[in-house]
């Protein structure tokens, strides 16, 4: 695929070889091991063939806790 969406819940599932060269990847996955966050792609060997890729943590965490506070904002101020 040109672009992978991985949300597995799998700890480093998705490595080099389900990824297709210059692909975009971007992972969703968490899971918490001890004090490691890790993804569900094994993000040092695959950002070496993937064109773009999302790292966990800092990824599109982020992104969910903007977009979390804006719809809470929005309902609170909703006439």
């Amino acid at each position: 695929a040109d672009v992978l969406i991985v949300a597995l819940g799998k700890p480093h599932f998705i490595n080099a070889d389900y990824v297709k060269k210059n692909a975009i990847v971007i992972d969703i996955g968490i899971t918490k091991k001890g004090t490691k966050t890790l993804g569900d792609v094994e993000f040092d060997k695959v950002k070496q063939k993937a064109g773009f890729i999302t790292p966990v943590p800092g990824g599109v965490g982020p992104l969910t806790v903007a977009y979390l506070l804006k719809n809470v904002f929005l309902l609170a101020h909703k006439k």
